[in-house]
């Protein structure tokens, strides 16, 4: 067996033990996680403003748990699979914030939203909502939903303030569903990298939902709950006042994609980097050139490259070679690093990046601490 557990778990509590991880390994900081986890705390309480955070970003029990001990109102999930494993960890207040569409899935949803501690749920069409108020009766259950207002991806929510009138009147007639407000996720926006275009963006779409929910009101249904945002926007979200609670979710680990942005406008970078993967040079036999044994297997490639943080130059150029390989490149790197030799990269983009893995290896320092499972790893459905 060459399991994490079993490779790993003699190594807890060993000073200097992650000097001795089998590599390619998905290591987090524990100290950079919890300062990470208070600091968005407190920044989101000092404004008044509740936080949700979104559990797509690392899948974990424990991590959630962490987040919700610190002052989180629950967290959010991408898929009904990803609630299901975070309840039965005992996670509660839980949203789902993907529409749940499929008959399955539905079914599914019913049955967790009777034994879910405050699960709620997106919506986005009439006929859907319709179908979840018929399961829940068949399940002697009911539940709490959120109307999901298109950003103009056209990904996923009603397309219009008309069409979220229309809905919130279904779900009103609907007895085993309640609407409690309005979820609004501006992704393609997360990841503009200069401040001021960032905001521009989200002020411009801000006033377009500033329109829904005055289309709502005027009808009645004047939401109590208005969710979204994320960490590329946070700040100026918080500035503008909108939201009633935020879904952010990478700040905890912060990959490359939101180091490149500027966050606060002003440079400064507000969270720690505490997710890592550990790799090892496997071969170095040309000067300007080594061999890593974390490839496509060990690192999501959807954000770009990985970065050196330590073990070699951090000029050094990352490549990918393969599904099992990757490459350093700078010159004479391949007389300063030899087969064996430890580096760690900062991922290219968190939240698919963890779901190649089973565990976190926790450390302090150099030490490994606890081995945590990526509970939600694969959970996609």
């Amino acid at each position: 067996m060459t399991d994490d557990l079993t490779l790993h778990a003699h190594l807890v509590g060993r000073q200097g033990s992650r000097a001795d991880l089998n590599t390619p390994v998905l290591v987090l900081d524990i100290d950079a996680l919890d300062r990470n986890i208070a600091a968005m705390a407190a920044l989101t309480a000092a404004h008044g403003v509740g936080l949700r955070p979104h559990a797509k970003t690392h899948k974990s029990v424990d991590i959630a748990n962490r987040q919700r001990a610190a002052g989180a109102l629950g967290v959010c999930c991408a898929k009904i699979g990803e609630a299901e494993v975070l309840a039965e960890g005992g996670v509660a207040g839980i949203l789902i914030t993907s529409p749940v569409a499929a008959p399955r899935a539905i079914e599914r949803l019913a049955a967790l939203a009777k034994a879910a501690d405050g699960l709620m749920a997106t919506v986005d069409h009439p006929a859907v909502a319709e179908r979840i108020d018929a399961a829940l009766a068949s399940a002697g259950a009911s539940i709490e939903v959120i109307i999901d207002i298109d950003p103009g991806i056209a990904r996923t929510g009603v397309a219009s303030p008309e069409a979220a009138v229309e809905l919130a009147r279904t779900i009103a007639a609907l007895p085993r569903l309640r609407l409690r407000g309005v979820q609004f996720y501006c992704g393609s926006q997360q990841h503009i990298a200069d401040y001021a275009e960032r905001r521009a963006a989200i002020v411009e779409r801000t006033d377009y939902m500033k329109g829904v929910i005055a289309a709502l009101s005027e009808a009645g249904f004047a939401p109590d709950i208005v969710t979204g945002s994320g960490t590329g926007t946070h700040r100026i979200d918080l500035d503008l006042g909108i939201f009633t609670e935020l879904q952010t979710g990478s700040y905890v680990f912060m990959d490359k994609q939101y180091l490149d942005c500027d966050l606060t406008g002003d440079g400064s970078v507000p969270f720690e980097t505490a997710l890592g993967v550990d790799a090892r040079v496997v071969s170095a036999n040309h000067s300007g050139l080594v061999t890593i044994d974390a490839g496509f297997k060990s690192l999501s490639s959807d954000g770009g490259s990985a970065v050196v943080r330590r073990g070699a130059p951090e000029t050094a150029f990352f490549a990918f070679m393969g599904d099992e390989h990757s490459a350093l490149i700078a010159p004479g790197i391949g007389g300063q690093l030899a087969p064996g030799d430890p580096v760690t990269l900062t991922v290219p983009h968190c939240d698919p990046t963890v779901n190649l893995y089973d565990h976190y290896h926790v450390v302090e320092g150099e030490t490994l601490v606890a081995i945590w499972p990526v509970s939600a790893r694969g959970r996609a459905r």
